[in-house]
């Protein structure tokens, strides 16, 4: 797997991750440990482009629960407690304002769709319409 970053400006400065490759038992730690060190470097607003990544194994949908919860943590825009954020994704109310996808194959879209991760987690086909869609609070 190779992961290439770029970075857009829409409302807010989005950090892209351009993945080539599954994310998988294999390379679930590479893709986490980047997503990782550019939320320790700052980047608040990410978006996953998997138009080169045909399968994400449950280890990759678990790196990307795990990139979920960085930055839920880290936003101080739109603190929720814990229970409102459940209460949110129950109702299909709450949707990450930091993390989205791009382009997501159809073998990852069902494993994306059937593990719930569509009910908190924003899926985009067109990029310039992700990048906009993330916004500050207030």
């Amino acid at each position: 797997m190779d992961i290439q970053v770029s970075t857009a400006n829409g409302h807010v400065p989005v950090t892209i991750l351009h993945v080539n490759g599954n994310i998988d038992a294999l390379s679930y730690e590479q893709f986490e440990s980047k997503a990782d060190e550019l939320i320790k470097g700052g980047a608040r607003y990410l978006l996953v482009d998997l138009s080169k990544c045909p399968f994400i194994s449950s280890a990759g949908l678990r790196a990307l629960h795990h990139i979920f919860n960085e930055l839920r943590a880290l936003d101080t825009d739109n603190q929720k407690s814990e229970e409102e954020v459940r209460r949110g994704i129950s109702a299909g109310t709450y949707k990450s304002p930091n993390l989205k996808l791009l382009n997501l194959s159809k073998e990852s879209r069902s494993a994306f769709e059937l593990s719930g991760f569509d009910m908190f987690i924003e899926t985009f086909n067109d990029e310039q319409t992700a990048i906009a869609s993330f916004q500050t609070a207030g």
